[in-house]
């Protein structure tokens, strides 16, 4: 798998800072043809720093970086723009644009000094329209779409570019969730049916465990750990990074859990959605679930879609259910949380 972007040994930071100041550093890592990788850190640990670092937007505070084998440093700003773009969370002023004008603008690094559009150019930005699903309103202004929408085009207007490294800082921080969902499965696609090497910034933690083929993780001590989100969880390095800020990872439900245990015990068993959803429930109700004897009560929890079951025992006379909300009310009056 080629590498598109490296760093080796980059310190990364503020250059015009008196002295210099460092945020993040020695880092070394590639980024690959075909992966999606997602930045990921505590706020403060240097991700947008990094992110406009990677894209040359300022200066390194040492190391070096190669883009397409080539070192960064050494490129002028059409040659760059023909091996990397960037997405930035600022919003585009595009004026009276419309969407199709927008990503027509990504072809300017390949096009001659008049800037005309061959037919070639206007194949690649239609293609870059089809992929992100912005063919139906190419035609309207950017002024009137949608956050959403606005990032999709973005977005086409990068692969309109034709890189092979995309930037993006935090593009789901304007979405709603299915919005936020469908870009990152948008962008995992592009990432395997286009080769090229993505690389986003992002708070979506849940998301980007799905969705990344690798995580970069920047702790807040300015390490940079990388590899596939299964082995930084199994690892404890997942979890680690961001327990700094209160945060505790539970990896058997690659969730952070919002409710501490510390209310009385209770044994569940059962398998399955319902069993899993009622555990959930019992957690916000301040219950600890466990496994074993310990418990003062035991809930279990039987059949299936629908018709789901639940049967309480130990803590007073048995009582049955069809909702689990039934049954938080049963164990409420037998065994006050």
């Amino acid at each position: 798998m080629p590498a598109h972007l490296a760093a080796r040994a980059l310190t990364i930071g503020y250059p015009a800072a008196r002295p210099p100041k460092s945020v993040a550093g020695p880092l070394d890592f590639t980024l690959n043809s075909g992966e999606l990788v997602a930045l990921l850190g505590p706020n403060g640990a240097g991700k947008s720093t990094l992110l406009r670092t990677l894209a040359g937007l300022q200066a390194p505070l040492g190391g070096q970086l190669y883009l397409a084998g080539k070192d960064l440093a050494t490129l002028g700003p059409a040659e760059r723009a023909r091996l990397l773009s960037i997405v930035l969370t600022d919003r585009v002023e595009a004026g009276g644009l419309t969407a199709l004008e927008l990503v027509r603008l990504g072809r300017h690094p390949h096009t001659g000094w008049l800037g005309g559009l061959s037919a070639h150019d206007e194949a690649v930005v239609q293609a870059a329209l089809a992929a992100t699903g912005t063919t139906a309103f190419a035609a309207r202004r950017v002024a009137e779409l949608s956050d959403g929408e606005r990032q999709k085009v973005l977005l086409a207007r990068a692969l309109a570019q034709d890189t092979p490294v995309i930037l993006l800082d935090e593009p789901t921080a304007h979405l709603d969730l299915p919005n936020r969902v469908a870009l990152l499965r948008l962008l995992h696609r592009l990432a395997r049916d286009t080769q090229k090497a993505i690389l986003l910034s992002t708070h979506e933690l849940d998301l980007a465990l799905q969705a990344a083929d690798r995580l970069a993780l920047l702790t807040a001590e300015g390490a940079l750990h990388l590899g596939t989100p299964e082995d930084l969880v199994l690892d404890g390095t997942f979890a680690a990074a961001f327990a700094r800020e209160g945060l505790a990872f539970d990896a058997t439900t690659g969730t952070f859990p919002l409710h501490a245990a510390r209310g009385p015990a209770v044994r569940l068993v059962g398998a399955g959605p319902a069993a899993l959803w009622t555990g959930r429930a019992l957690a916000r109700a301040g219950y600890t679930v466990v496994p074993g004897p310990e418990a003062l009560a035991e809930l279990t929890v039987s059949g299936a879609t629908a018709q789901y079951h639940w049967l309480l025992q130990g803590a007073g006379p048995p009582r049955t259910g069809t909702t689990v909300a039934t049954l938080l009310a049963a164990l409420r009056a037998q065994l006050p949380a």
